[in-house]
């Protein structure tokens, strides 16, 4: 793979690089800036670990809360904490020291991982709106249908649907011919920003990308969709204003999760296809928002609209604080 790439470069500062080696540029027209970028890229990370690892330990240390929506939320956790560590190390080494160099395997495994775990984050998102729909529409077959058994294999649908659907990518973008430049203007190994690279017909490469966008996010966007309109017809037939606010409120965490999730996703997608007139940064720039806010984001989301997670992390902090008094 690979063997075909060029030997020379647009910038003249990246001339005597090794042909099966890629250079991240970071933030076209924003290289100025690259250090304060980086203090949010930081935070964020910061967030997404210390959110999320406290999700799993939560979820994991409580029987309580040993329930399908919090199986499925550990699920997105773990599919957060991966997905930010595909991206933010080398994105912080980027923007901290201009460390963009990166071989042609390694720009493959980032696409792959990168683009593959976004794939499987939708699928839970869509199995969590199915978990609402039970619980909402069907709540006396809750337990029988959403069982152990149907979670694991649902997790192990998110995990292969998401491999098998990436897996042809690396495969295509491996027999290109790279014969002008290797300098990606990006901030990762994104699928497109690589393909623009090459010299040969990319129509290929163009067609299966776009369509995998569009089998992911239109199928899941359009079944989470119709999860909520059966949803809300269920409600609606409810005579309790009280019993509608509860089912609704149940729904609060996932709403707005599925919104921080699919809004800059749509955003980063339509402008990278159709937005010929915005400026690259704002690309790149949505791009990485769409990378780097849901994994920091869900965490707080559901540790604040979620009642039993939210007191059982408050229990904790207490606990540990109380053992802190003692100790002095």
């Amino acid at each position: 793979m690979f063997r075909t790439l060029g030997q020379t470069m647009e910038s003249p500062n990246y001339t005597n690089l090794d042909p099966s080696i890629f250079f991240l540029l970071g933030i076209p027209g924003l290289e100025q800036f690259h250090l304060w970028l980086s203090l949010p890229v930081f935070c964020l990370g910061t967030a997404t670990i210390v959110g999320n690892i406290t999700i799993l330990v939560v979820v994991v240390t409580e029987p309580a809360l040993h329930k399908p929506v919090y199986f499925f939320l550990c699920m997105l956790s773990t599919i957060d904490l991966a997905a930010s560590l595909s991206t933010a190390p080398k994105l912080l080494a980027i923007l901290w020291c201009g460390a963009g160099h990166i071989s042609a395997s390694a720009c493959l495994a980032q696409m792959f991982f990168i683009h593959a775990f976004c794939m499987m984050e939708s699928t839970v998102l869509l199995a969590m709106a199915f978990d609402r729909y039970v619980a909402i529409c069907h709540p006396l077959r809750y337990v029988t249908i959403l069982t152990e058994t149907i979670i694991v294999r649902i997790g192990v649908v998110a995990m292969v649907r998401g491999s098998l659907l990436m897996l042809p990518c690396p495969f295509l973008i491996g027999r290109l011919s790279f014969c002008q430049s290797h300098v990606i203007p990006h901030t990762y190994c994104e699928h497109m920003a690589v393909v623009k690279l090459a010299c040969g017909d990319t129509r290929l490469n163009h067609v299966y990308g776009l369509t995998i966008a569009l089998l992911v996010i239109g199928v899941d966007l359009f079944c989470i969709g119709l999860s909520y309109a059966l949803i809300a017809q269920a409600v609606l037939r409810l005579s309790s204003q009280e019993a509608r606010s509860k089912a609704l409120g149940t729904c609060g965490s996932h709403v707005c999760v599925i919104l921080i999730s699919y809004t800059p996703a749509l955003f980063s997608f339509f402008t990278h296809r159709f937005g010929h007139h915005v400026p690259h940064h704002i690309h790149i720039l949505l791009a990485n928002v769409y990378l780097l806010f849901p994994p920091a984001l869900n965490p707080v989301v559901y540790g604040v609209k979620t009642k039993e997670i939210r007191e059982r992390v408050i229990r904790a902090f207490q606990r540990a604080q109380g053992s802190r008094v003692k100790a002095s």
